[in-house]
């Protein structure tokens, strides 16, 4: 009995050892930490940060800075770079990219030059350990970036410009660190900087050439393989952090270089970005957080008044001169308070490359114990005050961004939006599912309707049964997108009342299903599902077919015709593409005429988009008719979107009844969408109950011409193929 208690008090022998208890103990912590401490409003960051310096060994000794330790916090450390490259909206980088420039310069120069003059000057510090020790002030971590993210803000132009600044201002601290290094060895020359301008091109060419190429290629060759995916992307990580190592600069650069070129490859509504996402702030970034605070050594102010007196001046430099660099970008830019103070938040933590610059620095016997105890707790506080300050600007910003929205949009914001997706024989499309998620309102409460129907027969309830059984699967790959899923599995007498009377009854916005099967002549003039569905709802409907993933495609390409603008759903369809082209990171281009551009780019100035769109004009909407003489304008990875109309519309033209054929035709192996916008309800008796409501046999100009092209078509298809050999024979006896 003696040995079993002797045996149970080494396992709580302080520090921890046995991993499952450590591991225990941290996830404690991070369950507990931030509920405890949200009561007396103090971020959830601080908590965690708090929380290492207690438990630390410089606390009450819990833990130890072990190997395991380590691992999870460099870990946590790449995810956050990793996840700020990958939320990074590519189109807003772009557009700010001389912004994100600038603001690293200002970010970098400032606290240098406000840091060198107080080290060299007033602390006495020589050159060397002044430089470095301002250059350490010039550094910061993207700590408070999870509570942007949470915030809903990530995409706004202050987070994208400091996003952007860091690593700027990082790496250029980092070179500048190697650069005084070997300055003191006496290694600077030629051949260190041949070392390095080679090995960072190298590393560039890997990571933003090699690396998308074997990512999309995995991505659609195991399409089906979701768990291959994230432990792919998470491969991906770490050599790409590895790679930057033996580049010469730190890891951290490498996780944000892999965000960067897998951001178009990994939709921010996609199941696979909500696993990483999921992931990284459940676990691995608290396990960071955790290990910042267990570096702390609150005993380094009691060294004497020189300790407390240089960890006090440091603190107050390091923040004052991120607030500067934030004043004055915020001068430039012209940008509100609280961006301001949303980037100086963001800007002013100091841990990573804070502590590589100093312990580089310290074992190169530049810097003294005094600036390595001092750093220390510059980076408690300036981790206090950054999480602090970025949750309370990043709340008002989030109401600015609500305040901007006009009020028309409020309107057209449709929080009550619903989204019906009919499946066909209960065969159920992933990227159907997908596109809805990305398409969908952020902020609408409801859950996606996925409709199947079955006939109206002696085995009805039997099929019901069946049918929702089998779209049980559809709930959990919901799920995966973070999702809410709504099944439906009606009895109707055919699938296109079934569909009208549910859309009606959910008073759906948007019908979605997928591409119909290929059917024949006398089905399509009988028969016609797809026809049939289109005709009897006048809701905005989209029909769809995608040959690859939606990730790998790399253009929008809109086909609009004229008039498009004056019916009901435009502005909903020219949304909804927007989202999709945001989502997908991929340019818009609308063929369009002059009225419907202008029209277009009203709807993209109010709702303030960001997604790239460009137009094309063309003279004549008839040079469109036969699509498949615009195959040059059709690229392998585009996803052709073809705005049709439903007939008695405005813009409706007789060719659009052979545009589904001809796609599937000419381009079977293309991704392509038919869109046919809502229309004013002229038809609200019969809507829906085409085949119970007798109706007068419509046999007018319309129908003659339909009549014709499609015994055209089949003529054509029947017709017996002659040799080219014979009818050259014809052709000259003829002349003859």
């Amino acid at each position: 009995m003696r040995n079993y208690y002797d045996q149970l008090l080494q396992e709580f022998h302080l520090p921890l050892t046995n991993p499952v208890l450590v591991f225990s103990l941290v996830l404690f912590i991070i369950l507990l930490s931030p509920i405890l401490l949200k009561r007396i409003n103090i971020p959830g960051t601080v908590g965690l940060i708090l929380s290492g310096v207690a438990i630390g060994p410089h606390g009450l000794n819990l833990l130890e800075k072990s190997s395991a330790v380590e691992l999870f916090s460099t870990i946590g450390l790449l995810y956050i770079m990793f996840i700020a490259g990958l939320e990074l909206d590519l189109n807003e980088f772009r557009k700010n990219r001389y912004k994100s420039i600038l603001f690293g310069i200002f970010t970098f120069v400032l606290p240098i030059s406000i840091g060198y003059p107080v080290c060299h000057y007033l602390l006495n510090y020589n050159v060397s350990a002044s430089f470095l020790t301002a250059s350490m002030f010039a550094t910061h971590t993207l700590v408070a970036y999870p509570i942007v993210s949470r915030m809903g803000v990530s995409k706004n132009q202050a987070v994208a410009i400091t996003v952007g600044g860091t690593i700027l201002t990082d790496t250029a601290v980092l070179i500048l660190l190697a650069i005084i290094i070997g300055f003191t060895q006496g290694t600077i020359d030629q051949d260190f900087w041949i070392r390095l301008g080679i090995s960072l091109t190298v590393f560039t060419a890997i990571i933003f050439i090699v690396l998308p190429a074997i990512a999309r290629w995995f991505f659609t060759k195991l399409e089906s393989e979701k768990h291959a995916h994230y432990i792919f992307v998470l491969a991906a990580v770490f050599f790409s952090a590895f790679l930057a190592k033996v580049a010469g600069i730190e890891p951290i650069v490498g996780a944000f270089a892999a965000g960067l070129a897998l951001n178009q490859l990994i939709p921010n509504s996609s199941a696979l970005m909500n696993r990483i996402e999921f992931i990284g702030n459940s676990l691995f970034i608290p396990f960071f957080l955790i290990s910042v605070g267990m570096l702390v050594d609150m005993r380094v102010l009691l060294n004497g008044p020189m300790a407390l007196i240089i960890a006090i001046t440091l603190t107050l430099v390091a923040l004052a001169g991120k607030w500067v660099a934030a004043f004055v970008t915020q001068q430039t830019f012209k940008y509100s308070a609280a961006q301001r103070q949303l980037i100086f938040g963001l800007s002013s933590s100091h841990a990573a490359a804070t502590i590589a610059v100093i312990l580089v620095g310290y074992q190169a016997r530049i810097l003294d114990l005094n600036i390595l105890n001092g750093t220390i707790l510059l980076i408690l506080v300036t981790c206090i005050v950054a999480s602090m300050v970025t949750e309370k600007a990043a709340k008002r910003v989030a109401l600015e961004e609500l305040a901007e929205v006009p009020e028309n949009d409020h309107e057209r914001d449709s929080s009550t939006e619903q989204i019906l997706l009919p499946i066909s024989d209960a065969k159920a499309s992933e990227k159907i599912l997908e596109l809805a998620v990305m398409i969908r309102e952020k902020d609408s409460p409801n859950p996606l309707t996925l409709l199947t129907v079955v006939p109206n027969d002696d085995e009805a309830e039997l099929n019901v049964q069946r049918a929702r059984k089998e779209l049980e699967p559809m709930v959990n790959l919901a799920a995966a997108f973070d999702t809410r899923l709504n099944i439906i599995a009606t009895i109707d007498y055919n699938i296109c009342s079934g569909v009208s009377r549910t859309a009606k009854e959910s008073r759906s916005d948007i019908i979605i299903f997928g591409w119909p099967n290929r059917q024949g002549f006398i089905d399509r003039m009988i028969n016609d599902k797809t026809e049939s569905i289109v005709g009897c709802t006048s809701k905005t409907t989209l029909i769809c077919h995608f040959t690859r993933p939606l990730a790998m495609h790399r253009r929008l390409l809109v086909v609009c015709p004229p008039f498009a603008e004056k019916e009901k759903g435009f502005e909903q369809w020219v949304c909804k593409l927007e989202h999709l082209s945001k989502e997908l990171s991929i340019p818009m281009v609308c063929h369009c005429e002059k009225k419907s551009r202008i029209a277009i780019a009203g709807i993209l100035k109010i709702i303030q988009s960001g997604a790239a769109v460009d137009f094309e004009s063309f003279k004549d909407f008839r040079e469109w008719d036969e699509i498949s003489r615009q195959a040059r304008n059709f690229r392998e990875d585009d996803i052709i979107v073809f705005v049709s109309a439903r007939q008695e519309s405005v813009s409706y033209k007789p060719s659009f009844d052979l545009v589904p054929n001809q796609l599937e035709k000419h381009f079977a192996e293309t991704s392509k969408i038919m869109i046919y916008p809502a229309q004013f309800e002229s038809r609200d008796i019969e809507e829906g109950y085409d085949d119970i409501v007798p109706k007068p046999f419509a046999f007018g100009t319309s129908t003659i011409r339909r009549l014709g092209r499609e015994v055209a078509v089949f003529m054509k298809e029947n017709q017996p193929q002659i040799p080219k050999k014979l009818r050259k024979q014809e052709k000259n006896e003829d002349q003859k």
